[in-house]
């Protein structure tokens, strides 16, 4: 810790606000010197494409600039525009998603490109209103494409600017209280021009010099404005409540495997968690799940009169968003001529890669078959 950060840190009883308001210009200027080359940014003194902007921050939520960026560029090769994306069929976006995460991310996406096309004639509207008129846009969302793609003076806050603006003014009120806080704050900075460049030059900020843990705080622009470099604590804020786990669920699945080379697959509902999705077929996913009657919600299938031999694989572990999930893996072997069961189908081993198959399925595949060469190869 700095003399002049003990030093403030005696003054007892005094404000933690920093000696200096922080200037809009010194991050601007700072952004121009080192602002990220991103595949959906647009170049320098140029407005982002609206529907570069929008597929990039729907992709963007809950996930990495790493993971997003084969996951964007296949998508913008292969629907270019707003109106061919609406054109796809469900199904299609679906599988080009898979192993993303948060699936009805997948379908507002669709949903969403179509309310452009069939509202507003395939343009994405400037206002923030307007854009979180549409499915899948929220707050952040809204302003972000009316910042970026349009200029307007409006104001995203993601996690990256929580994080600058909570230290910036040493703001103590735990997350998620402390939003409505933060985002005043952070519309206070936006300033009229420009305003794209900012909103970036934040989230700039936080990917690279205001990170979570060891903030590069000397090399920030703002660093002289900063309540929490002041006193030498920026690495404990934001606050945060404790993180309430939810109750793990427990099931089983089942992957048959036809003698032919292909897998017994279904279409999950439309609506609810992993929504469109293809899976094996499973059980439940219960909190009270009854491991010794798993083998009651197997497929059906006969051999010759007799049942088919169902063989225990493993478990496999996965964790969504509000809970842990554990699914018991059974493996069964069906000849080339076994038909599928009523609501299921066949689906090539060798073509798994393409499906629309969650992370989690792409887990109790790998996991029942890892000994299947093909399937090894299936998956990216």
């Amino acid at each position: 810790m700095t003399v002049a950060a003990k030093a403030v840190r005696q003054q007892r009883g005094k404000s933690r606000a920093a000696p200096s308001s922080p200037e809009p210009t010194a991050l601007l200027d700072w952004y121009d010197r080192h602002r990220r080359v991103l595949p959906w940014r647009a170049p320098p003194g140029k407005r982002g494409d609206p529907y570069r902007v929008w597929l990039s921050e729907i992709m963007l939520q809950q996930t990495t600039v790493k993971a997003v960026g084969p996951y964007y560029a296949r998508f913008l090769a292969r629907w270019p525009d707003v109106r061919s994306l609406a054109a796809a069929p469900l199904d299609d976006v679906l599988k080009a998603w898979a192993g993303l995460g948060y699936y009805a991310r997948a379908r507002n996406l669709h949903a969403c490109a179509r309310a452009v096309v069939e509202r507003h004639d395939g343009k994405f509207p400037r206002s923030e209103a307007e854009l979180r008129a549409l499915p899948g846009i929220g707050a952040y969302t809204a302003a972000a494409i009316a910042a970026i793609a349009f200029g307007a003076p409006a104001t995203p806050v993601d996690g990256n600017i929580e994080r600058v603006i909570t230290r910036l003014y040493a703001i103590e009120t735990p997350l998620p209280a402390a939003k409505p806080e933060i985002f005043r704050l952070a519309s206070a900075l936006t300033p009229a021009r420009r305003a794209g460049d900012f909103a970036q030059a934040m989230m700039d900020l936080g990917a690279t010099i205001c990170s979570p843990k060891r903030p590069a705080c000397v090399l920030c622009p703002w660093n002289e404005s900063c309540a929490a470099y002041a006193w030498g604590d920026a690495e404990t804020l934001p606050r945060r409540l404790p993180k309430r786990e939810g109750t793990l669920r427990r099931g089983a699945a089942f992957v048959v495997r036809r003698a032919d080379g292909f897998l017994l697959a279904r279409t999950r509902p439309a609506k609810g968690l992993l929504g469109g999705m293809t899976e094996v077929p499973t059980t439940e996913w219960t909190q009270d799940f009854d491991g010794d009657s798993a083998l009651d919600g197997a497929p059906h299938f006969s051999k010759g009169g007799k049942s088919v031999a169902w063989r225990r694989v493993g478990v496999v572990r996965h964790t969504f968003t509000h809970f842990p999930l554990e699914l018991t893996v059974y493996l069964a072997e069906v000849p080339a001529n076994a038909h599928a069961p009523a609501d299921t189908r066949w689906i090539a081993l060798a073509d798994i890669g393409g499906e629309a198959l969650p992370s989690l399925m792409r887990k109790v595949v790998a996991h029942a078959v890892a000994d299947n060469t093909k399937a090894a190869k299936a998956f990216p």
